[in-house]
């Protein structure tokens, strides 16, 4: 059916297919959200902090 070394190529394929699949798994569940997450936590602040200058700016 198969030679050798067609062999090591289709278990070097099912390797790289299986790598991809659960790094693209831990992507989607961990990394992404986990960034847009702390991105927009840091991004609120910043709106905090320019309004909080703003409001101390126009009282003194």
């Amino acid at each position: 059916m198969f030679e050798f070394d067609q062999y090591l190529g289709f278990l070097a394929f099912l390797t790289i297919l299986t790598i991809g699949f659960w790094l693209m798994i831990f992507l989607l569940t961990f990394v992404i959200p986990y960034w847009i997450f702390g991105s927009s936590i840091e991004r609120l602040k910043e709106i905090r902090e320019e309004k909080k200058a703003k409001r101390e700016g126009l009282t003194h």
